[in-house]
């Protein structure tokens, strides 16, 4: 009898064993499905960047085959050349100086701009926004990607500048943001005072340059079909329609 119960606790053991070897292996054959990516490049410091963003991933909620997406955001920068400014200046200040126009002018060519993120559910501060070159955001971004947390810190780094009015190019701060990611903070510090990331943020910007990327968002998806700006929620959710369809009669 005792050795019956031993033999009945040992298969028992080596059936639950070999039950969940079988779901490691199922899930993980459904992690390693092909999904058909979309690549989107855009720029912490644009505004349509953030409503795209929005826009995009209420498409995406919306549509039937939302699991088969992989979404992957890459570097771009509409200010490489932007140097630190001594004296901290809003996006009011910034415009009115650069373009040599009052600081009314400059008011009421942001004003449409916050009207529209509004009504996207989101909120922009221009008055408390600090200019900054985001090269070092796009490193963190780059970071972040390599643990899968690229949308996060996306959301984050958006946030940041144009919400809370934080400099993205300030060390703690991009340190803050990492961490609330998830990263691992010393890492994150290790990086941001080195050089890590900077070749892939420029192979994002190479690659921009030869797909002849001039402004952002720009949305690839499946490498074949190219949306343009932050477009409605209804023509991004037809864009991948019309890229999914295409995907599925190649596999």
């Amino acid at each position: 009898m005792k050795r019956l119960a031993l033999f009945t606790v040992l298969f028992t053991a080596l059936s639950y064993a070999g039950a969940t070897a079988q779901v490691r292996q199922t899930q993980k054959k459904m992690t390693q499905q092909p999904r058909m990516k979309v690549e989107i490049w855009s720029d912490m410091v644009c505004p349509f960047c953030y409503m795209g963003k929005h826009r995009f991933e209420k498409a995406l909620a919306q549509f039937a085959h939302r699991d088969d997406i992989e979404v992957t955001w890459h570097s771009f920068q509409l200010y490489p050349g932007m140097k630190k400014i001594s004296t901290k200046e809003n996006a009011y200040q910034y415009l009115a100086r650069v373009k040599g126009i009052s600081l009314e002018q400059s008011k009421q060519m942001h004003a449409s701009v916050v009207q529209m993120a509004q009504s996207d559910g989101l909120q922009y501060n221009f008055d408390k926004t600090t200019v900054a070159n985001s090269y070092n955001a796009h490193r963190l971004l780059q970071m972040a990607k390599k643990h899968g947390l690229g949308s996060e810190a996306e959301e984050h780094l958006f946030k940041a500048y144009f919400t809370d009015g934080k400099d993205i190019d300030d060390i703690p701060t991009l340190t803050a943001i990492g961490v609330a990611i998830g990263l691992d903070k010393a890492a994150v510090e290790k990086m941001l005072h080195g050089t890590e990331f900077a070749a892939e943020v420029a192979a994002d910007l190479k690659e921009a340059d030869q797909i002849g990327i001039s402004g952002v968002p720009f949305f690839v998806l499946d490498r074949k079909y190219a949306v343009s700006g932050a477009q409605p929620v209804d023509t991004f959710v037809a864009s991948l329609q019309r890229a999914h369809t295409g995907w599925q009669q190649k596999k």
